[in-house]
C-alpha cells in the first residue's frame, strides 16, 4: 500500500519571518499571503519557532476596552512577554514542532494533535526549512476518489497482501466509507483484514459482516 507523504502534501511556497521582524510586518505577511502564521527562521533557515495570528492577538487582547465592556483579561508571565513583545523571536511559539518529508499522514497528525498546533514545518535532515504542513493539507487525502481506495484495497491489500481471492471477500467504497463481505479461512483474519483497511489513505470508515469457516480463537483456546 502507499501511503502519501507530508512531502506529497506540504506547500514548499513557505513565507518566513527572520527573528527581528517587527510586530506590523508580521501582520502584513499574513494579510499579503493569506496565511495564518508563519514560520520564524534563523541565519541558517532553520525554524526556531511558528508566529500565528493567536500570537500577534494577544496584544489587541492586552489592551484596554474604551467602551469599559470587558476587563483586561489575566495573562500568565509567558503570555505577558508576549503580549508586550514586538519582533517575532519575541512573539513566536517556540521551539518550533516539525516534520520530516518522509512522514506519512498518520505521523504527521499524531503529533499536530499530542503537540496541539495546527501545522508543522519540515525540514530536512539538517533541520532546513523545505516547506510546512498544515491539517488541511492532511485532510486532502480524504478527496480521494473511491475508485481508487477500492482498487487498492483489493488489489493491493486483499489479493497481493492477504492473498484472498477477490470471490471470497469485496469491498464496496461510498464517499470513503468501505464496506466488506464475504467469507475467510480463519476468524482472526477479519480484525486484521478491518485494520488494514483503515490504514489505506482516504478511508473514512470499515464496516461490513464477514463471515469465517473456522473458529481458530477457540481452537487455540482447546475449546471443543
Amino acid at each position: 500500500m502507499h501511503h502519501r507523504t507530508v512531502e506529497e502534501l506540504m506547500s514548499r511556497d513557505v513565507v518566513r519571518a527572520r527573528r527581528d521582524t517587527p510586530f506590523k510586518e508580521l501582520v502584513r505577511l499574513l494579510e499579503e499571503n493569506g496565511v495564518t502564521a508563519v514560520p520564524v527562521v534563523d541565519e541558517l533557515d532553520r525554524p526556531l519557532g511558528v508566529v500565528s495570528e493567536a500570537d500577534l492577538l494577544r496584544k489587541s487582547a492586552d489592551q484596554a476596552d474604551p467602551s469599559g465592556r470587558t476587563p483586561i483579561p489575566h495573562l500568565e508571565a509567558w503570555e505577558r512577554a508576549k503580549a508586550e513583545g514586538s519582533r517575532a523571536e519575541e512573539l513566536m511559539s517556540a521551539p518550533a514542532v516539525c516534520a520530516r518529508p518522509e512522514w506519512t499522514v498518520v505521523e504527521a497528525a499524531r503529533l499536530m494533535e499530542t503537540q496541539n498546533v495546527k501545522r508543522l514545518p519540515v525540514v530536512d535532515e539538517t533541520d532546513r526549512l523545505l516547506g510546512i504542513v498544515s491539517r488541511g493539507d492532511l485532510l486532502r487525502v480524504f478527496l480521494r476518489r473511491d475508485e481508487a481506495i477500492r482498487e487498492e484495497i483489493t488489489g493491493d491489500l486483499l489479493r497481493s497482501t492477504l492473498g484472498l481471492d477477490s470471490r471470497d471477500v469485496s469491498a464496496e467504497v461510498r464517499d470513503g466509507r468501505v464496506t466488506l463481505a464475504g467469507t475467510v479461512e480463519y476468524r482472526s483474519l477479519i480484525p486484521v483484514i478491518e485494520q488494514l483497511c483503515r490504514g489505506v489513505d482516504g478511508v473514512v470508515s470499515v464496516s461490513g459482516n464477514l463471515s469465517y469457516r473456522k473458529d481458530d480463537a477457540r481452537d487455540a483456546s482447546g475449546d471443543s
